[in-house]
């Protein structure tokens, strides 16, 4: 029987579809043949699969190169089959490998990676252990040294100091008779005060006269510093006074201790010890001189760590534990004892090659130049917690006097360099003259103290050392104006020696008013006492080595009298 064409021939004519059973008279024979076809087209199917597989995927060593889990992340597949070797994460081929090699390296790498993770897991655990406070100090300790290395970046070098040869004494004698009269007088007045304190009093601080027994003021502490011995050298050296300057030598490298548990006045002990041992060594050159005073440097630091770094007014030798007077207001540090520390400290660091003592003294005239000052002038009282302004009292005697007169003196000890200084005393002095000098109606020029707004026309002893630095700032002032300082200094001069000269003692009283028809005199009880204060001798020295005007020395003779 002939099959049937399985495709329509051209032209031929398709006969009705009949869906009915009549259609189908073979229908079980139909069925047979239909899924041999479908059988046959599944294995042709299968069949060419196979071949298209095996000629056109790509071979399953390459395959293997993009499939990456996370151990060949950490470890980049290296294929050895076809002698590659793994360099920096490039494949080279042609070139032979150890595969044992590499498996070590391999094992190596993971055994590092997992004592790393447990060295880490066991540091965090010993943290935890640790107490609170424990954990703060370490943080603070890191945070100190962040800022220490800081500090090194943004540290600018020290300015130049002149560091004079040894000066020693002039043995010259002065022309005039009476002159050199009046000068070995004054010498013996300073061996007559050292002799008794060397009899009743030594090793003390002080020395009560009336009593003949030693003394210590509390700005000193209650131990023996020999505060006396220290002060007195640098006079005891240049009035040629050599075997009582070696006492106070022997004395101080053998018996002067900083450990002693005392609480001293940071100001005081600087312009007196450092400022007196520095000066001694300067003289001298004697190198215990330098050691002590770096050493009790050393024991003042600890009054600097405050918020600010405006450091405490008292301080603690032994403990670093620092404090303010309880009469300062709201807890405030002290203009004139925060601001009479740059001349010793910058020294310092010349000495030791420490840059610590110039840096603290630098921050606080970095401080104080951001602030805002009423009317230009610098109140006395600043607060070392959160660095504002306490009453707004400005003096140039007590409490803020020798603040201006250490400007002055850190420009010149720099050799003129220290620019910064000098403006900010130029920019102190205007602001003082123009609201704090004034004339009385007897034509006395006086300085009085700024209080809340308001003038007080008043004149501490203190206050008459402004002379003397007017005539001594009158040489590079602004706007041409060294003529005119020097007069004021002179006026200033004049002023004091008529609070002197209106005594019947002839010697000043501690503060003298100008107000209700008074001039140059005490009115409170309180005020007429005088306590061998040096700032009216300094002011009259000053002046006759200006002008050589030789009312100064006289003026000087008769307050020796």
């Amino acid at each position: 029987m002939t099959t049937p064409a399985l495709l329509p021939l051209s032209g031929r004519r398709l006969p009705p579809l009949n869906l009915g059973a009549s259609a189908f008279p073979h229908h079980r024979a139909t069925l047979r043949l239909s899924e041999k076809f479908i059988l046959l087209l599944i294995l042709s199917a299968f069949i060419t699969l196979c071949f298209g597989a095996f000629f056109f995927l790509p071979d399953s060593s390459k395959h293997k190169r993009f499939d990456l889990g996370l151990e060949d992340v950490l470890i980049p597949h290296v294929d050895t089959s076809k002698g590659g070797k793994n360099l920096g994460g490039f494949l080279i081929h042609g070139q032979g490998h150890d595969e044992h090699r590499h498996r070590e390296e391999e094992e190596r790498l993971r055994n590092k990676i997992r004592a790393d993770h447990e060295k880490a897991l066991e540091e965090a655990k010993e943290k935890l252990k640790k107490s609170r406070d424990e954990i703060q100090a370490e943080i603070q300790t890191e945070k100190n040294k962040v800022v220490q290395e800081l500090k090194k970046k943004d540290s600018k070098p020290l300015p130049p100091v002149p560091l004079p040869n040894l000066i020693g004494i002039n043995s010259g004698e002065p022309a005039d008779p009476d002159i050199r009269e009046k000068r070995n007088k004054i010498k013996e007045m300073m061996k007559h005060a050292w002799d008794n304190y060397r009899q009743y009093g030594w090793g003390h601080n002080e020395l009560k006269p009336i009593a003949r027994k030693g003394h210590s003021t509390n700005i000193f502490g209650n131990s023996q510093m020999g505060a006396t011995i220290v002060d007195a050298l640098d006079t005891l050296y240049i009035m040629g006074l050599h075997d009582e300057f070696r006492e106070g030598q022997e004395w101080i490298d053998k018996n002067l201790d900083f450990s002693v548990n005392s609480e001293v006045s940071v100001f005081e002990v600087n312009i007196r010890f450092i400022g007196g041992l520095l000066a001694a060594y300067y003289l001298s050159g004697q190198e215990v001189f330098k050691i002590k005073a770096v050493q009790l440097a050393g024991k003042l630091l600890p009054a600097f760590n405050t918020p600010t770094g405006i450091p405490w007014a008292m301080v603690n030798l032994k403990s670093g534990v620092g404090r303010n007077w309880g009469w300062a207001s709201a807890g405030s540090s002290i203009l004139a004892e925060f601001g009479t520390l740059h001349m010793e400290f910058v020294h310092l660091s010349y000495l030791t090659g420490d840059p610590v003592y110039y840096n603290k003294v630098m921050h606080i005239r970095k401080l104080l130049q951001k602030m805002d000052r009423p009317n230009g002038l610098y109140p006395n009282y600043l607060n070392p917690r959160t660095g504002r302004w306490g009453q707004h009292h400005t003096s140039v005697g007590g409490l803020g006097d020798s603040f201006y007169e250490y400007l002055l003196k850190a420009w010149l000890m720099s050799d003129k360099m220290d620019t910064e200084a000098r403006k900010m005393y130029d920019d102190a002095i205007e602001a003082i003259e123009k609201h704090l000098v004034r004339k009385s109606n007897g034509g006395l020029t006086f300085i009085g103290e700024w209080k809340n707004g308001h003038l007080e026309r008043k004149m501490g002893h203190l206050t008459c050392f402004a002379g003397g630095m007017f005539a001594l700032g009158a040489d590079g002032s602004r706007d041409d104006k060294a003529g005119h300082y020097l007069q004021l200094g002179a006026e200033i001069a004049h002023t004091c020696h008529e609070s002197y000269d209106r005594t019947t003692l002839k010697l000043g009283p501690e503060a003298f008013k100008f107000d209700g028809g008074v001039e140059a005199v005490a009115v409170r009880q309180n005020e007429k006492y005088y306590i061998l204060r040096p700032e009216v001798i300094e002011t009259y020295w000053y002046m006759w080595r200006f002008t050589h005007d030789p009312k100064y020395r006289q003026w000087g003779w008769e307050a020796a009298q």
